[in-house]
């Protein structure tokens, strides 16, 4: 391990600070931001496409909830059914943030366990049925999500990071962390790699938009790539990262991968939905 001097040594406390005995994380932190510059960053694309503020007011509650529930029942069904399907109580625990002792004590945990693709779930679940209430088209609302999504999958990933969560495999790679609050190994940082990544897709997919104008949202485009491309690279990452429970180990790809794969033929289903209706508006 010649290049051990270059690693980086990574152990920051999760908790950020106490409001009495409530325990404030990084994990909620990043959350929060991402969402709050996904809120800033959709409102100005409603504004920029002449969408009535009335519109976008509700709509930052229905992802808001959505992805919280969606992302939590991903976790516990997707990659860990045998813990959280065991009894009454387990399958309370996933709904509210406690864990309850066998004494009937209880502690507060936070939702330790949020799976992404669960989380994309619960948004695509809460776009339908705010498009269907608000009577917004479908596809503008999709091609928004789909040009703001990679700043929030961001700052997730920090999230992951400053929770020292989600660690890549051994390596010697001079930019390795060494997670002390793990097993002090150097590793691939994954989480860093994705939120690299994620934001620049983001800067990507937003430059196109600023490019070809608002009038080329709503076709589906934008929601393609950003689901081809976050989802593409979500694979080929997994390959850099460790399992993220046991059962894993006997699949021939991962969860993750099993998982991301129907999210990059519905990307690319909407990137020829797009082509298709380009041609045809270019053949009238």
């Amino acid at each position: 391990m010649e290049h051990f001097l270059n690693y980086i040594t990574w152990n920051p406390d999760p908790i950020l600070f106490h409001l009495g005995p409530l325990a404030i994380r990084w994990y909620a932190i990043c959350w929060i931001i991402g969402l709050a510059l996904g809120y800033v960053y959709m409102q100005k694309l409603y504004k920029e496409q002449g969408i009535p503020d009335e519109k976008f007011e509700p709509l930052f509650l229905y992802p808001f909830i959505a992805i919280l529930v969606g992302a939590r029942l991903g976790h516990c069904l997707f990659y860990e059914p045998e813990v959280w399907l065991q009894n009454a109580k387990t399958m309370f625990e996933i709904v509210v943030p406690i864990h309850i002792f066998d004494d009937g004590s209880w502690k507060f945990t936070g939702y330790q366990g949020l799976a992404s693709h669960g989380g994309v779930i619960g948004l695509l679940i809460s776009i339908a049925l705010y498009c269907r209430k608000y009577k917004v088209n479908g596809w503008v609302l999709l091609d928004n999500m789909g040009i703001i999504s990679g700043i929030t999958a961001c700052f997730i990933r920090l999230g992951n990071l400053m929770n020292s969560e989600i660690i890549g495999k051994v390596t010697d790679v001079p930019w390795a962390f060494i997670f002390l609050r793990d097993d002090a190994l150097p590793r691939h940082p994954g989480q860093l790699y994705e939120a690299i990544a994620y934001i620049c897709i983001f800067a990507f997919i937003y430059s196109i938009y600023k490019k070809k104008g608002p009038q080329s949202v709503g076709n589906g485009l934008y929601f393609g790539l950003c689901l081809t491309l976050i989802f593409t690279f979500r694979f080929f990452v997994e390959y850099a990262k460790e399992i993220q429970v046991a059962s894993e180990a006997n699949l021939p790809i991962d969860m993750g991968q099993i998982l991301s794969i129907p999210f990059i033929l519905i990307g690319l289903a909407s990137i020829w939905h797009a082509y298709s209706v380009s041609k045809k508006e270019i053949n009238k």
